[in-house]
């Protein structure tokens, strides 16, 4: 299985290569490892494209990025390039070609067995049989990848549902996948219209850290990308320090939290219980690990969704046991210990069965 990545984008005809140098750098100190570059549109001549691009994918490279050049059937006609010959993106140093635009099936397979060994990346955006059409024509599979689009226009991103969909297609060929957020304050991307970069609209409004843990956990997505830049740096860092693997909440803990309490909630990997309900998520291993613990908090026992509750000693044998509130309800037999942060409620819907997760305490 593929290990989970973060990337950035550079847009070269629409910013200074003083700037995108200082980006990557920052980027690269927190972990991020991929860099997705725009050649939709070329407004200079080739030899002027080629000494921009060199020298941005240069940079790049010695940082440690991979990068992929986001190319349209027209830059192909502009820059004289032919199918059968992709030696010129591969002299810009590039790892990989994204097309935009798709081809027959059978171009594709073509262009997979290219002989300067460039990753060809597919567009992943539509319900369609394009990837087994292309895969149908013996394509090189290792040299394949999957992106999503990003799209500048608010209200025009894709509906949860078909991105799902579109995304299992990839998944479930073996395709590695990739698929765009967007930076919060950050205005470059490719055209003159910037309402935010992400591939799913829901995610337009959402912070920038839960958009990722959000495509992450659905386990369709192996790197995600930052459409937009500049992303601000205190955004690279957190996204830098992100557990890829699992989701991690923010919470507030409750003003009078015990300690064994807080150890529960802040000292564990949780497991989600197999034989899952409507009305909590259960973590029930810890139960068996704390014995030192006989409080009745009398204080709050109605609860909301996104609060952290441990059963009293009321609770019998469920005394000890974490659950995470689903549905409100009233409960005097466990404790209110902390609160998860509001805009990560959404992510209680990924976690199902067996799923593991952890907590951390909030920072402002």
């Amino acid at each position: 299985m593929t290990k989970r990545t973060l990337g950035i984008s550079l847009y070269p005809d629409h910013s200074v290569f003083e700037r995108d140098q200082a980006y990557l750098k920052v980027a690269a100190s927190y972990g991020f490892t991929r860099l997705f570059v725009s050649m939709l549109e070329v407004q200079d001549g080739k030899e002027r494209v080629t000494e921009k691009y060199q020298r941005i994918i240069q940079s790049a490279h010695q940082r440690g990025f991979t990068t992929t050049l986001d190319v349209s059937p027209n830059i192909f006609d502009q820059l004289g390039v032919s199918y059968q010959d992709l030696s010129y993106f591969a002299s810009l140093g590039a790892d990989a070609i994204r097309l935009d635009a798709g081809f027959d099936g059978h171009q594709e397979a073509w262009l997979s067995y290219n002989s300067q060994g460039l990753n060809l990346e597919l567009n992943m955006s539509n319900d369609v049989e394009y990837l087994s059409n292309i895969l149908s024509y013996s394509a090189n599979r290792p040299f394949l990848y999957g992106c999503h689009n990003f799209y500048p226009q608010r209200g025009t991103g894709l509906p949860f549902d078909f991105f799902v969909a579109c995304s299992r297609r990839f998944k479930r060929a073996g395709i590695e996948t990739a698929a765009f957020v967007t930076a919060p304050g950050a205005t470059i991307g490719p055209w003159d219209i910037n309402d935010g970069l992400p591939t799913l609209e829901m995610h337009r409004d959402w912070p920038l850290q839960v958009q990722v843990q959000h495509l992450f956990s659905t386990g369709l997505i192996d790197s995600v990308l930052i459409g937009n830049a500049y992303a601000k740096q205190e955004d690279l860092q957190k996204l830098g320090a992100l557990n890829r693997y699992q989701i991690t909440f923010a919470v507030t803990p409750s003003a009078d939290i015990q300690p064994v309490e807080r150890q529960i909630l802040l000292d564990n990997l949780h497991e989600r219980r197999g034989d899952i309900n409507d009305i909590t998520i259960r973590s029930t291993e810890v139960r068996k690990r704390y014995h030192d613990f006989n409080r009745v908090n009398d204080d709050r026992h109605t609860f909301q969704r996104g609060d952290v509750v441990i059963g009293n000693e009321q609770f019998g044998k469920y005394q000890h046991e974490l659950q995470i509130v689903q549905q409100p309800h009233t409960d005097t037999r466990k404790n209110l210990v902390a609160t998860i942060n509001p805009d990560q409620l959404v992510l209680l819907d990924a976690i199902g069965p067996w799923t593991k997760f952890s907590f951390e305490v909030a920072h402002d």
